[in-house]
């Protein structure tokens, strides 16, 4: 029996592992299953990989598609320019770290985007964050960077105002603030400023709709949340596989 599954911590608000059960059972795989791995701590990784056997793909989310990397063989281009790994594939012996997270962003925000989107706000600066420069650095939106805490380059909230969130079109939320079971909560956003002119892509799709999309929604603007790139990353993660 092939086994793949996902590693994280927490992983409760996960669908990875419904999505690949779904999936095997749709296309009468047979020889492969998908478990959640919660990894408390990294320095966790070593053993958990020793003592399953015929391990042959991971996926990796919040906290370590950074801190991942230090214990792989080797990444793959993508992974190397984006700079973190959602998907490890074992190839005799070797740990080869892949993002598919900048494919399946790109494929879903595609639907979103047209030509007079020119500017973008990026809210976090953790590894998923890293996987949406890589795209909008592709396509050519120019994008700010706003966290909790201001360091160069980036932004922190309190220095948001109404004229700086007018300037740009596209708010894309790469945090787990508003991840069930935490429903009621959202980043720092001057929602005042937001009309019909902006759009807003939420990478949390547990729950559907979160309190940041709920807001910007009411106020006019397109929404979308991270399922539909979650497939579509899952679904180049198996082809790698």
């Amino acid at each position: 029996m092939r086994k793949f599954g996902l590693i994280g911590y927490p992983l409760s608000h996960s669908f990875s592992k419904a999505y690949f059960e779904k999936k095997f059972d749709r296309e009468n795989i047979l020889d492969a299953e998908f478990q959640n791995y919660s990894l408390e701590h990294i320095e966790e990784f070593p053993a958990l990989i020793e003592s399953i056997q015929d391990l042959k793909g991971l996926s990796v989310t919040i906290p370590y598609k950074e801190s991942i990397i230090p214990y792989l063989t080797e990444l793959d281009e993508t992974a190397q320019a984006v700079g973190a790994v959602n998907m490890i594939k074992f190839v005799d012996g070797k740990l080869i770290g892949y993002n598919t997270d900048a494919w399946g962003f790109a494929k879903s925000l595609l639907g979103m985007v047209s030509p007079d989107i020119k500017k973008a706000l990026i809210i976090g600066n953790g590894g998923a964050a890293k996987a949406v420069k890589y795209v909008l650095n592709r396509i050519g939106i120019q994008y700010q960077i706003v966290n909790r805490t201001k360091t160069d380059g980036v932004l922190s909230f309190d220095e948001l105002n109404g004229d700086f969130i007018s300037s740009i079109q596209l708010l894309v939320q790469t945090t787990p603030v508003g991840t069930s079971p935490n429903i009621n909560e959202m980043p720092p956003i001057p929602m005042g400023a937001i009309s019909s002119k902006h759009r807003a892509f939420d990478l949390i799709y547990n729950p559907e709709e979160t309190l940041f999309l709920k807001s910007m929604r009411e106020r006019g603007a397109k929404t979308k949340n991270g399922l539909e790139m979650l497939k579509a990353q899952a679904e180049e993660s198996w082809k790698l596989w």
